[in-house]
């Protein structure tokens, strides 16, 4: 892992959780809905949402940043955010704040998808931050995934994949998320989460409302 994000994980102060908030409601392929929609703390939502720690999942689909920061928010320490430089996509830290704290944010830009591949493999290995996220063009390969499936079991933290629809493949990662936006009355962030795979849980749908938006419970 290159010299100055291994500086900046080890000195990044935990934050506390807190700016993040979700209301879930199970959907079709998940256990019966009880009742109306409730306001879960955001460690709550990360049990329910059941990614496991030390761990390689992903999610795509147009919402899968605000699944990514969601997820963040149910974590303290440092978030390690890579994107290829080659790309043109920015990464508006303070459109994460409805989430959590962007002071939290580690952006990294490493040239291409192979340095990219090897910091989020390293950086998961090291434990030094609870969520490692990587945006891909495609998915990683078996091979890749399973280094990835590795190192994060022996750091113990999450990694992440974001991938564009289009760039699925079969791998070994943990679990396999959708996201997308809802249309959302009165101004509420609703978006519609469903897990197409896991290994170790049941396909299910869940509609939350996001970050400061969310209801009270």
């Amino acid at each position: 892992m290159n010299k100055a994000v291994s500086d900046m994980l080890r000195t990044a102060p935990p934050a506390p959780a807190g700016l993040a908030s979700a209301a879930l409601r199970r959907g079709a392929g998940a256990a019966p809905p009880a009742g109306p929609a409730t306001a879960l703390p955001p460690g709550a939502l990360l049990a329910e949402a059941s990614l496991a720690a030390g761990r390689l999942h992903e999610a795509t689909g147009p919402g899968r940043r605000a699944f990514a920061a969601a997820i963040a928010g149910g974590l303290d320490g440092p978030v390690l955010w890579l994107i290829d430089a080659r790309l043109r996509e920015m990464l508006c830290p303070q459109g994460l704040a409805g989430h959590f704290d962007p002071a939290r944010l580690i952006l990294v830009r490493p040239v291409g998808r192979l340095a990219l591949l090897q910091t989020m493999e390293e950086a998961l290995r090291s434990g030094a931050a609870p969520l490692v996220v990587a945006e891909l063009d495609r998915a990683a390969d078996l091979t890749q995934s399973r280094r990835l499936q590795l190192a994060a079991g022996s750091g113990g933290g999450i990694g992440l994949c974001l991938v564009p629809e289009g760039g699925l493949a079969t791998n070994a990662a943990e679990s396999r998320w959708h996201a997308a936006p809802l249309p959302s009355p009165g101004g509420s962030a609703r978006h519609g989460w469903t897990r197409i795979k896991s290994r170790h849980g049941q396909p299910g749908r869940w509609e939350v409302v996001l970050g400061r938006h969310a209801a009270p419970a």
